[in-house]
């Protein structure tokens, strides 16, 4: 059934079905109390819709940045001795190579805590002692290096972290002391001895060489994207850090690069099971696991959380449509007289609920767009005004605020929202659908 505007003169406008046509009709602003319900709806329901896009965006673009900076800068697997340091690590690397041709790198490395030493001021950091050339077919270093400085290992230089360098002032050509554990070890071990009177032991003036840190020039400055590696490690030769800490021709372990890192883990089992209990084998993902299925989690909470916004935009929607009931019982009583049928009056509201929903939609849609694409000068405002930052690299592990939404988030964001908008209009249309017109007319 077909009813065109009453303003329609001729056939030659457009005419609307006529559950539509009502439902545009009894949404129309009148400067009403109806018609400011009708718009707090519509802000209700853009406001649950720019919420949950922004925050999924950002949960999302959290959980890509921290993967690929993790992947960009650790080895895929690192392969240890269960007991101790790795000694025979040439014949384990041979027979990894051996035995996974597809292997794209195959390093060893020495990596454990250190203290640095600069200008009277200490602090303690990450030591990661890499063969230089084999390091290179496993995290491409140069690329990772700022302006200024360059990747340049020997037995006299090394590159850090740029937030490290910050914290202690450090610039290119400056000198550093790295003291290790392993000379902690010797000085213990010495002193244990002329407890005991060992005519062997070395006397003080030759315990206080044992102590003396390596001193190495500082070629470059590198910036990782995660906070705790920039502000944390120093990469050195694998000499230095084996001189470090004590180990002679000893490493921590093998690093290695596969294909592709969503492999790891699968490949990790097979090498694992080859190599047998003796060897632990770790991935890239082992590294941040918590942080990892921390960021899964609170993406699926928060979606849950936001989502209320969406409910209570709901309830708005159906008071909306109580009110419109009631104020048009006398209408509504008219057109079932007129042979409209239960399912036209239906439609009629929950079209209403659509309309609310689709522009509830497109203007949460666009609110999140401006939301995120001025988020980190929001963030820098934010910081200037309140003098707090919201987003701390020293927590968050990035340095800006991230975001990444693919068309599946939108999809399944705004379908839900539109199956609450049309729920919450179904539920006063069918009591609109079973009124008598008869008692409709006597009471008005």
């Amino acid at each position: 059934m077909l009813i065109p505007p009453p303003s329609a003169p001729s056939d030659s406008k457009v005419k609307l079905p006529f559950s539509l046509y009502l439902a545009l009709r009894y949404l129309k602003p009148k400067r009403t109390f109806v018609s400011v319900i009708t718009v707090l709806s519509v802000l209700g329901v853009a406001l649950g819709i720019m919420s949950l896009v922004v925050v999924i965006a950002v949960m999302s673009g959290f959980d890509r940045e921290l993967r690929s900076h993790l992947v960009g800068f650790e080895p895929h697997l690192r392969v240890s001795s269960a007991t101790g340091p790795l000694r025979d690590w040439e014949s384990l690397q041979e027979r990894l190579q051996k035995e996974y041709p597809t292997f794209q790198g195959v390093s060893p490395y020495v990596m454990g805590p250190m203290l640095l030493e600069f200008e009277g001021m200490f602090t303690g950091a990450t030591i990661r002692g890499v063969q230089p050339k084999g390091e290179l077919k496993l995290i491409d270093i140069p690329s990772f290096i700022l302006p200024g400085g360059r990747y340049e290992l020997d037995s006299e230089k090394c590159v850090m972290g740029c937030e490290l360098a910050d914290s202690l002032h450090i610039e290119i050509g400056n000198k550093i002391s790295l003291h290790g554990p392993g000379n902690l070890t010797k000085v213990s071990e010495e002193l244990k001895r002329l407890e005991k009177e060992d005519p062997n032991a070395k006397s003080i003036k030759d315990i206080r060489s044992l102590v003396r840190p390596s001193e190495l020039e500082v070629v470059g400055f590198f910036k990782s994207g995660v906070y705790q590696f920039d502000a944390g490690v120093v990469i050195v030769p694998l000499s230095v850090a084996q001189e470090i800490y004590d180990f002679e021709d000893a490493v921590h372990g093998i690093s290695i690069k596969t294909q592709d890192p969503d492999w790891a883990e699968r490949i990790r089992k097979d090498v694992s099971a080859k190599l047998g209990g003796e060897f632990a084998v770790s991935s890239w993902m082992d590294a941040d696991r918590t942080r990892l299925e921390a960021v899964v989690q609170e993406r699926v909470m928060m979606t849950f959380i936001l989502m209320i916004i969406v409910l209570v935009a709901a309830f708005s929607i159906s008071n909306t449509l109580i009110t419109v009931i009631v104020q048009k019982k006398r209408e509504i009583g008219v057109i079932k007289a007129l042979g409209a049928s239960p399912s036209q009056i239906v439609n009629i509201f929950v079209g209403q609920g659509i309309v609310v929903g689709v522009f509830g939609n497109a203007l949460g849609l666009l609110l999140a767009w401006g939301a995120l694409a001025w988020r980190n000068e929001a963030r820098q405002l934010i910081i200037s005004v309140m003098n707090r930052d919201i987003f701390p690299a020293s927590v968050y592990q990035l340095n800006g605020i991230p975001a990444a939404i693919t068309a599946q988030d939108i999809l399944i964001i705004c379908g839900t929202a539109m199956l609450i908008c049309i729920a919450a209009a179904y539920i006063p249309a069918r009591f609109a659908a079973k009124l008598d017109p008869v008692k409709a007319l006597r009471e008005e």
